[in-house]
């Protein structure tokens, strides 16, 4: 996808080094060890994105199938890509300030949902942090409100919420 120089491509091992380095200035409270990043790149690259803006890098996505009211731990491994996964788990959503208000945030939204829709997943599930909510909430997610997963929520931070959008 290309829009007035913003560009999400394919994420490559050889960025692994820059998401890193975009996670420590958007994520500084969620640290996430980069072989995190390697293995779900490497489980499921069709979940793994990179933004450029002028082809600088700016930002990052990355997702999976996975387990729905399953949450994987912060900064843990997966191990594999369920074979019966129930929901696209939109891991992480991480842009610099330089690619807020481009409108580059819902172009990968967009594809996201439309990737979940293309193999027939019912629905994106994420935890919102940072107090994302009225983003997510804008992009037609809804707080699912688990008390079963409160303890879990709460190891990513106090206000951490997860968060569902129906695809069909």
């Amino acid at each position: 996808m290309d829009h007035r120089g913003i560009h999400w491509r394919a994420l490559s091992t050889f960025d692994l080094p820059v998401v890193e380095a975009i996670a420590a200035v958007v994520h500084p409270d969620f640290f996430e060890d980069t072989a995190i990043f390697a293995e779900r790149q490497r489980l499921y690259p069709d979940g793994a994105r990179l933004l450029e803006l002028g082809g600088v890098p700016a930002g990052y996505s990355i997702g999976h199938p996975w387990t729905f009211k399953a949450l994987p731990a912060l900064n843990a491994r997966l191990g594999a890509i369920p074979p019966d996964a129930s929901t696209y788990y939109l891991h992480d959503l991480a842009l610099l300030n330089t690619a807020r208000g481009t409108g580059a945030a819902a172009m990968i939204v967009g594809e996201t949902i439309g990737h979940a829709r293309a193999r027939g997943l019912p629905h994106v599930s994420l935890v919102a942090v940072n107090g994302s909510q009225p983003f997510w909430y804008k992009h037609g997610f809804r707080v699912l409100d688990l008390p079963d997963l409160a303890e879990q929520l709460a190891s990513y931070e106090a206000a951490a919420r997860l968060m569902v959008k129906p695809l069909v």
